[in-house]
């Protein structure tokens, strides 16, 4: 529904979409970079949080640069970023990556001058997970086949460990690895504005052929959006987060009870796609939900006052 002015909450802190909301391509979207000098003029906490995953964070923070978007470290959270930590808590070594160069890179914490395609790769350890970006040159049959096989334990690596009169049985014994995916997005705006496959549709796939549940590890998850705020280093941020998720922050900004952790505001987000940046957790954790027209120019923020009341004309949709 359109929102008005007294049905948003006083606001704290802001989570703000990248690809299609501050930029599509290359381009900024109109008055992005106004809206978030305003910002920063008026001390308003924000993060830039994208499911990007055809290239590395620090690629990203170039674009936004050459948009004219300044970017302060830490500023940046990415699901190639979020990937990184996923694969060390789990104990993976060894991933097959459909991801970009640079991604791959991030992710594996290696030069991006030596990354390479598996193609060229001539270890004959097995691979322990699948992992899943938006990399257009390897989401072909033959890649998705080999992910396929991995999955279900009949990759050429697994079966030059034993006996392959054994492949039935251990193929189903041993546990599988695991399918990582850095979104499920549906598709996506290509830079000439028109909407290309996400990676959605090919991690659904693999879903289905081997009968794995894929991991997400960016947005929409809890995980990521829970991660990306305990980064303001607040305890006000903190605090309004959890008196969210108890329910005990009303529309308006204010507690219930009157507390001051509902007078603290609200945590919103703010993005072009309403499932793939603001469903699952974003509703789980009770943020402020904002559905932009691809800018957030036409989200006006009052330079006059910390915590803030947001105007939101026509143009964007809210969701508490």
């Amino acid at each position: 529904m359109s929102a008005s002015l007294n049905s948003c909450p006083v606001l704290s802190a802001l989570l703000i979409d990248i690809s299609g909301t501050l930029l599509v391509g290359t381009a900024p979207t109109t008055g992005a970079a106004r809206a978030l000098a305003r910002l920063r003029a008026a001390r308003v906490p924000f993060r830039f949080c994208s499911n990007t995953s055809k290239e590395s964070t620090q690629e990203i923070c170039r674009r936004l640069a050459e948009a004219s978007i300044h970017v302060l470290p830490g500023e940046v959270w990415t699901s190639v970023g979020a990937l990184k930590g996923v694969l060390k808590d789990a104990g993976v070594r060894r991933p097959y990556t459909l991801l970009s160069p640079s991604a791959r890179a991030e992710c594996l914490g290696i030069d991006p001058g030596t990354t390479n395609d598996h193609s060229q790769d001539n270890s004959i350890d097995p691979y322990d997970a699948v992992v899943v970006g938006l990399a257009p040159s390897v989401l072909d049959y033959e890649h998705l086949n080999t992910a396929f096989r991995i999955l279900v334990g009949e990759h050429e690596n697994e079966k030059r460990r034993g006996d392959p009169s054994s492949l039935s049985s251990a193929s189903v014994t041993t546990q599988r690895p695991p399918l990582i995916a850095l979104h499920k997005a549906r598709y996506i705006q290509a830079s000439d504005h028109a909407l290309s496959l996400g990676p959605g549709p090919f991690v659904a796939a693999l879903e289905e052929a081997s009968g794995t549940r894929a991991r997400i590890v960016g947005k929409p998850t809890k995980l990521f959006f829970e991660t990306v705020v305990k980064s303001f280093g607040d305890d006000t941020l903190s605090l309004a987060l959890t008196e969210m998720v108890k329910g005990t922050v009303t529309s308006d900004g204010g507690g219930k009870d009157g507390s001051e952790a509902g007078r603290r505001g609200r945590i919103a987000v703010i993005g072009d796609d309403v499932s793939a940046d603001l469903g699952e957790g974003a509703v789980e954790l009770g943020l402020w939900r904002v559905l932009g027209e691809s800018s957030i120019h036409s989200l006006f923020i009052s330079p006059f006052t910390s915590p803030f009341t947001p105007s939101i004309p026509s143009t964007c949709a809210c969701a508490c």
